[in-house]
């Protein structure tokens, strides 16, 4: 049942990530964009330059801003990632648990009484 629910989930988050990445590439084309207006803001010597490049920098930050949903997208990559990180970890550790025995008394103690009350 754990399985079922965590392929709904990573399907649901497949699904949202996939409906967001239009806008998750326009929102990092603008900080890219932003980030090549500031580094040419920083290099500008004449104030109508900087005046310039600071209206290119607010049109860039007004594109950003349309496309702030896209953090959905980014949360849902992540919680895609957290499931495929769960399912990964039910996989290996239900066959290092069939496989290992301890030498702890109490959970000798465990696996005995479960074969006793087979």
């Amino acid at each position: 049942m754990k399985k079922f629910m965590l392929f709904v989930g990573g399907l649901i988050a497949f699904f949202v990530l996939l409906a967001n990445l239009g806008p998750m590439v326009l929102l990092g084309v603008s900080v890219w964009l932003l980030y090549i207006v500031f580094k040419k803001f920083i290099k500008s010597d004449s104030v109508v330059g900087k005046i310039g490049w600071v209206i290119a920098g607010l049109i860039v930050v007004s594109i950003g801003l349309s496309n702030i949903y896209a953090v959905i997208g980014i949360a849902a990559a992540y919680v895609l990632y957290l499931i495929f990180k769960s399912w990964k970890q039910d996989d290996s550790y239900t066959s290092a648990s069939v496989v290992e025995e301890s030498n702890d008394p109490f959970q000798n103690f465990e696996r005995q009484w479960a074969e006793l009350n087979r």
